[in-house]
């Protein structure tokens, strides 16, 4: 079919897009379909529309039924990229307010050694779980000014666990954040646990300078358009 569509040619092709006014423009495209049914035996379902037209200034004009399926087949977009490129802030007065609330996680490896010592309580420094706790609530806390872009938000609950696992000899750390309003916490959850990896490490590293902090991820989010969100397992 593509060979014959070739062979066929189109004599009045070369003039069809040197129209310079609408009205020249929807004639030249309803000739063409009408070629392109004496070829084919039938219009195409993807044919040429003619519906364009040219405003005062030159500026093609499509109907309303093209120009909705354009936009439908868009891909999203970045939100906290502006239409040149630029960073920018989302802005979410337009958003009503709801319950939101966001479970993430992370994984540090300890290696057996450190973590005996952490388990026994022999570091240096004190208490790891304790001090990370504490610093993982802070951190959630103190999001906005670590992140540019996120928003300034009022928590009205975070939660930091940590539990040692002798299976892996690491330390898991689960992190919960929740507010009342207009943009999700997922941000703030996985912050707190990454800010409690953090410390982790820094109250282990002087007994080594192995230790890695992994599997940093979002498991669970409720609230706002989008509704709710599970990891799949």
């Amino acid at each position: 079919m593509f060979r014959r569509w070739l062979a066929v040619g189109f004599p009045h092709s070369r003039r069809l897009f040197s129209s310079k006014t609408g009205h020249d423009l929807g004639g030249a495209i309803a000739e063409l379909n009408k070629e392109i049914e004496s070829v084919f035996g039938g219009p195409l379902s993807n044919g040429f529309s003619g519906s364009a037209n040219e405003d005062a200034v030159g500026k093609t004009q499509f109907d309303e039924s093209n120009s909705k399926d354009f936009v439908m087949n868009q891909e999203p977009r970045l939100t906290h990229v502006g239409s040149t490129g630029e960073a920018q802030m989302v802005d979410v007065s337009p958003k009503e307010s709801s319950k939101r609330n966001a479970i993430a996680s992370c994984k540090v490896l300890l290696g057996q050694q450190v973590f005996d010592l952490v388990l026994s309580n022999q570091l240096a420094k004190g208490d790891v779980l304790g001090v990370a706790k504490i610093a993982g609530i802070s951190g959630a806390k103190h999001t906005s000014s670590l992140i540019p872009l996120c928003h300034n938000i009022v928590l009205t609950h975070v939660r930091v666990d940590l539990r040692l696992n002798a299976e892996d000899f690491s330390v898991e750390i689960e992190g919960e954040a929740a507010c009342t309003g207009k943009t999700g916490v997922e941000m703030e959850a996985l912050t707190a646990v990454t800010v409690a990896g953090l410390t982790v490490y820094d109250m282990c590293k002087a007994a080594s300078k192995d230790i890695r902090i992994t599997d940093v991820r979002l498991e669970h989010k409720s609230g706002g358009k989008s509704g709710d969100w599970f990891r799949k397992k």
